[in-house]
């Protein structure tokens, strides 16, 4: 049997009218989630998703929560039309929607950790400047070494995501990150970027948060899981709700382990990925990882329409 999953990105892609083309399918949702995630946040959080300007998207006290409102609005889609999730998965920040697609937060909650998780990455980030860079056409432990000497040599930088083969991404100080990209470049990397994220996510520069953030989970009602979810920290079932948080808390400071998240899904026998949320940005490395795979991505009218026929052949036509 065919088991399929829900996975969910953390980072973009933001952009002005993400979740048109599910707020068309159902117009309502934007009155259960948006409309009601911009009383909760107290920020216009319906109408720079709608109408931009698009700037706003580069606090990530804006964009991360857009992010996941998006992601639960797919969802909701989804679910809807009878097409539910034998398993689900989250990169990075994609990882709270999931807990909420396998029952274990409810979705306001989620949402304000969300923006605490976010705020607190960009205080660490106004105190000591950080950034965080894609490298490809490298491997990991190549990255990982480079990482090394540039923190060996004072300019503090960690692998923070494994994507798959020759695809990594790095985060730290702002410094280290600019020499990892050259010395990347020069070990033979075929791509280096910096990503418009606001803070160093997934490394040690967010040590200071982890009391507020860790206080804030522990606040917050978690249960245990009615859908099986695998966590991107730990690239292990999260089987309990006490797991949900630690998985949480170790998420500012640890990497995301995507590489092995995707294999973990597969070894439990997922055959179909869909990726709920703006568009598309895990699909490329599931499929690098597990060709063969069917992927669907439901950011456009045409991506939610091929999700609903293959998963649900029965569905109701977009």
């Amino acid at each position: 049997m065919t088991r399929t999953a829900f996975v969910f990105s953390g980072l973009g892609p933001y952009r002005v009218g993400m979740a048109e083309s599910l707020l068309a399918h159902r117009p309502g949702l934007a009155a259960t989630y948006f409309r009601a995630a911009d009383d909760l946040l107290g920020i216009p959080l319906t109408r720079l998703c709608r109408e931009g300007p698009a700037h706003h998207f580069a606090d990530p006290a804006v964009a991360h929560p857009a992010a996941f409102v998006t992601g639960l609005a797919a969802l909701e889609v989804l679910r809807a039309e009878g097409v539910r999730p034998d398993i689900v998965a989250g990169h990075g920040l994609g990882e709270y929607t999931a807990l909420v697609a396998a029952g274990v937060l409810e979705w306001p909650d989620a949402l304000v950790l969300v923006r605490l998780h976010a705020e607190l990455v960009a205080t660490a980030g106004d105190q000591v400047p950080g950034a965080m860079a894609a490298v490809e056409g490298l491997d990991a432990a190549t990255v990982a070494r480079l990482c090394a000497e540039s923190t060996a040599a004072g300019r503090l930088v960690e692998l923070a995501c494994e994507n798959g083969p020759g695809h990594t991404v790095v985060s730290g100080k702002a410094a280290g990150v600019d020499r990892l990209a050259r010395a990347a470049e020069a070990a033979g990397a075929t791509r280096t970027a910096r990503l418009p994220v606001g803070g160093p996510f997934h490394s040690s520069l967010l040590g200071d948060c982890v009391a507020e953030f860790t206080e804030a989970l522990v606040e917050t009602e978690f249960h245990d899981p009615k859908v099986p979810v695998v966590s991107s920290v730990t690239a292990r079932p999260v089987t309990s709700a006490g797991r949900a948080v630690v998985a949480l808390r170790d998420q500012l400071t640890a990497p995301v382990r995507w590489t092995d998240t995707v294999r973990r899904l597969m070894a439990l026998g997922t055959r179909r990925f869909v990726e709920a949320g703006p568009g598309p940005v895990l699909d490329g490395s599931i499929r690098r990882l597990a060709p063969g795979a069917d992927v669907q991505v439901t950011g456009t009218v045409p991506g939610l329409r091929l999700a609903l026929e293959a998963a649900a052949p029965a569905a109701i036509p977009v």
